[in-house]
């Protein structure tokens, strides 16, 4: 099975890692990327677009990132902290008036980006058709109360993560956060990332693949269950394309991830512009929330818009200042602000391991032992 794409000398095994996945057949089709100070050092792909293997994973392939998406729409938040357009620290109230009723005039903007808020899902069945109509989700969220005392602990807020802050976003600049991240962050760094894809990309979509198996049981230490679910087939549907659910449903590559995301790891400054300042890109490590997720049942330490690196997190690293995420299935995301690195792994096949999928880990691995040289 042949690799594509570009890889430096350095970063050798890199490559290597990636071919064995795919060669094993742990992988279906993916791709990896690294971006050193802003500039790419690693650039592959392989393998098939289609669960048959008759299309192969092309240099423009792009597929659904799950849960990646949403340092994406925290990417917007930070954005517009920078510009001095929102306080973090400030009550979503301030900019959503109706959001500060049952007990949630205290939430701060903060809490949303660290999962703190208390609104891990709605307090109603939420169907396909719901999450893709944004004024019922985000009325819904509105008018509904904390299930915890907000700030206190984080809950993963799995799909309304994005609604809450895209609707900050909304109200602040008049904007969908599609159509804000799309002038905003994607089109100034010519980046193939999507929130909301149009129907013209759809030919060089690759569809997820359900991950293989019987579901994992219950982790018992997860104690606020969250019910809106989407499944593999769902992403497959036209409706769930278009739609704009800014925690879930971005389509993008592991090359559009680590050029948006590089920013962050390089102090906020692009090859050609400056998209951020140094201080606003360090906020990300002020620690909200240190424990046990509720919701997850892991532990997991939140700065603001990403998990942070620590000793009993499920992705660790020797630099401090490191912050990461993944999405549904095992793709992944690493800012190294101390090496001003960013990694990067996207695929298609899914499995239930989450962060700690051994495809991303091993790439991850191999990277970190290429920066050491």
């Amino acid at each position: 099975m042949e690799i594509q794409g570009s890889c430096s000398d350095q970063f050798s095994a890199v490559r290597e890692a990636f071919a064995n996945s795919l060669h094993s057949g742990a992988d279906v089709g993916a791709s990896v990327a690294i971006y050193l100070d802003g500039e790419p050092v690693v650039d592959l792909w392989g393998g098939y677009a289609d669960q048959a293997g008759t299309q192969p994973w092309q240099h423009d392939t792009i597929t659904n990132v799950w849960s990646i998406t949403k340092t994406m729409t925290a990417l917007c938040a930070l954005l517009l902290a920078d510009r001095n357009e929102i306080d973090l620290s400030a009550p979503v109230a301030k900019y959503w008036p109706e959001f500060g009723t049952a007990g949630k005039d205290r939430i701060e903007v903060r809490h949303l980006l660290s999962h703190t808020a208390g609104l891990p899902d709605w307090d109603q069945p939420m169907a396909l058709e719901d999450l893709c109509d944004w004024e019922k989700a985000t009325t819904l969220l509105a008018r509904q109360s904390p299930r915890w005392e907000p700030g206190t602990a984080s809950g993963y807020h799995r799909f309304t993560h994005g609604f809450l802050i895209g609707e900050v976003i909304r109200r602040i600049c008049q904007q969908s956060i599609g159509t804000f991240f799309a002038d905003q962050v994607a089109g100034p760094l010519d980046a193939d990332f999507h929130i909301g894809l149009a129907a013209e990309h759809d030919h060089r979509v690759s569809e997820v693949i359900p991950a293989p198996g019987p579901t994992p049981s219950p982790n018992p230490r997860v104690t606020i269950p969250v019910g809106a679910y989407v499944t593999a087939q769902d992403t497959w549907s036209p409706q769930w394309r278009r739609a704009e659910i800014p925690a879930a449903d971005g389509y993008g590559n592991a090359r559009s991830v680590a050029a948006i995301q590089s920013v962050l790891a390089a102090g906020g400054r692009t090859p050609s512009a400056r998209l951020l300042s140094e201080a606003t890109c360090r906020t990300v490590f002020d620690e909200q929330s240190h424990g046990i997720d509720l919701v997850l049942g892991i532990p997991v330490h939140f700065g603001m818009g990403y998990a942070l690196n620590a000793s009993d997190a499920p992705v660790s690293t020797s630099n401090v200042h490191t912050c990461f995420w993944g999405g549904r299935g095992g793709s992944l995301v690493v800012n190294d602000l101390d090496a001003r690195m960013t990694f990067t792994y996207v695929m298609n096949q899914m499995t239930y391991l989450g962060l700690t999928d051994p495809r991303g880990q091993k790439l991850l691995q191999a990277a970190y032992e290429a920066l050491a040289l």
